[in-house]
């Protein structure tokens, strides 16, 4: 991945699934970006997509989740764990509805972090729900952006 200064959105859809993804280019090591990002108390103090996180980002843990705005709680199941490297947030019925999450971190030979975040939903029901769903470029945009900040907060 090229580094950006801002975020790249990727959107595709389909009848039954739609998918959003960003990059963005962090100046920090995975490390760092990688205990910002597995921090669930702190969450909302540097992501502004986020009022709250309960639970612990590891492997096997169910978070509850609430975004502004909103007052339904998310219940994501935390699996596929890479320290440093990737994870994955799932939740929702298989066929039905749901919404997978993944996290990528990429190392760079700067010591750079190519941040890489792509949530796919799913399932029999989209077609109904789709329309009341948010565009999610803006939102990943934010997130991508508030990440960078926090993690190139104490490194530059």
């Amino acid at each position: 991945m090229a580094e950006t200064k801002e975020p790249k959105i990727v959107k595709r859809q389909g009848t039954f699934s739609i998918a959003c993804r960003v990059e963005l280019n962090i100046r920090a090591t995975t490390d760092r970006v990688w205990k910002i990002l597995t921090d669930a108390e702190g969450f909302p103090r540097w992501n502004s997509t986020v009022s709250a996180v309960e639970g612990k980002i590891s492997e096997g843990e169910t978070l509850r989740v609430r975004a502004p705005g909103t007052k339904q709680t998310f219940k994501p199941t935390i699996s596929d764990v890479t320290i440093n490297r990737r994870m994955v947030w799932s939740g929702g019925l298989p066929l039905v509805f749901r919404g997978v999450r993944n996290f990528e971190l990429h190392r760079r030979f700067d010591h750079s972090t190519d941040f890489v975040m792509e949530e796919r939903f799913a399932g029999l029901m989209l077609p109904v729900i789709k329309g009341k769903l948010p565009d999610f470029g803006p939102i990943f945009s934010t997130y991508a952006n508030d990440l960078k900040r926090e993690a190139e907060r104490t490194t530059l």
